[in-house]
């Protein structure tokens, strides 16, 4: 008997899926993040050239029919296919064989930015041009936000709490705390996090919108982050799911691994514009560190939001030196190397944390040079090796969400 649930019990990360434009699968992931390698270039997925914006992170390699049954395809969009590849490695990962795990016992709580964006202008086209018969039935449910939670589900067994969060890029850290409260409410293992994939005409046309995305067309200049030349960010797909596991739980079974625990998660929204209060992702940050029981010096490394518009980076910049001091702790950014994968990102800063914590290393914030404006210490050029024990994730959404992660390497029991 598991006598921890419903208790506030430990919440271990047993398993990881990734799925990146810079590596497919964790350790590829890890050996391209460690060494710098970028997965931004020229959209290729459609015709850039009349867009102001060019740049994307794509995943290349990934055939979605050698790695799912044909009767998926027709059913699911680009995104799903990818998530759904992404929840068979977290399972694999962590050891753990949906049909011999009580179906109740497993649940599903992942995050969405922008649902099946590609399905859904396919769908649109032939509506267009053959008419409503030509309409597939499965852009019902298709394009949904809910559609990865919903497929993972099905295709694994999946029956208990299962859910998606919708609040742009903090959904994914959003959907890691439900996850957890699900956890401590008694449901052993979580599937969690979130993986975006919207490098299409149409979703392309909805990001532009934001006014955030860079027009530069040097790969090597487009996502400058806390730099002087900063103007704007390169979007990209993809993202991880995570095997959240009640701690007793993975002890009982035997987990073959335990990458770190989930120790504090805090979220606030932005006030309205000129409201004139402050911003809220200080806020988030001491309220995630006080969820987790640590102090503010018992940080090791940030892992930024990064969001590349100067008063973005201003304002994060501002809350880090005002909760750690100047320079006060290591900060970096891999998604320069991979865009911002919207609802996606989040998951993989926190599988790059867990790695960091791991291997002693700091990834690198490729391409950017520090602005003498900001008091942080970013890490650039290359990785840097350094005793971690726990670190904070952060995200921000379009619309003035903010979300803030602490997790903790563990000694396995």
């Amino acid at each position: 008997m598991n006598t921890s649930r419903g208790h506030g019990g430990r919440v271990w990360v047993t398993g990881l899926g990734v799925a990146s434009p810079n590596g497919l699968g964790v350790e590829a992931y890890w050996e391209a993040t460690k060494a710098g390698e970028s997965g931004i270039g020229v959209v290729s997925r459609f015709d850039p050239s009349s867009y102001p914006a060019q740049l994307a992170g794509e995943i290349r390699g990934f055939v979605a029919e050698d790695r799912l049954p044909a009767r998926l395809l027709p059913q699911t969009d680009r995104m799903t296919q990818i998530a759904l590849v992404t929840a068979d490695w977290a399972l694999e990962n962590a050891g753990v064989v949906p049909s011999e795990v009580p179906e109740f016992d497993m649940g599903v709580i992942t995050a969405s930015s922008s649902g099946g964006f590609e399905f859904g202008q396919n769908e649109l086209k032939a509506l267009w041009s053959k008419g409503g018969q030509y309409v597939s039935a499965y852009q019902s449910f298709a394009w949904f936000y809910a559609v990865n939670s919903g497929q993972i589900s099905i295709r694994n067994g999946m029956r208990g709490p299962s859910s998606v969060v919708v609040s742009d890029q903090a959904g994914g850290l959003d959907a890691f705390a439900q996850a957890r409260r699900q956890i401590r409410k008694g449901t052993p293992l979580i599937l969690s996090g979130a993986v975006d994939a919207s490098i299409c005409p149409w979703g392309w046309v909805a990001q532009l919108a934001s006014d955030r995305l860079s027009t530069e067309r040097s790969p090597e200049r487009a996502y400058l982050p806390f730099d002087a030349d900063s103007g704007g960010h390169v979007p990209g797909e993809g993202g991880a799911l995570l095997l959240l596991e009640d701690a007793d739980h993975a002890r009982a079974r035997g987990a073959r691994q335990v990458y770190g625990e989930f120790v504090g998660h805090a979220s606030t929204m932005d006030p309205a514009p000129g409201s004139e209060r402050e911003p809220g992702l200080r806020k988030a940050i001491e309220l995630a560190i006080e969820d987790a029981g640590v102090l503010s010096k018992d940080i090791d490394v940030v892992f930024a939001d990064a969001a590349a518009v100067p008063e973005l980076d201003r304002i994060e910049a501002r809350a880090l030196t005002e909760v750690f001091g100047p320079h006060g702790v290591p900060v970096t950014a891999p998604k320069t190397m991979t865009g911002r994968l919207y609802s996606g990102a989040a998951p993989l800063d926190v599988v790059t944390a867990l790695l960091s914590l791991r291997d002693g290393i700091v990834p690198p914030t490729v391409h950017s040079e520090l602005s003498d404006q900001y008091d942080i210490d970013l890490v650039t050029g290359a990785a840097r090796k350094a005793t971690l024990r726990t670190a904070l994730v952060l995200a921000r959404g379009y619309g003035g969400f903010n979300s803030a992660v602490v997790v903790r390497g563990t000694d396995y029991f």
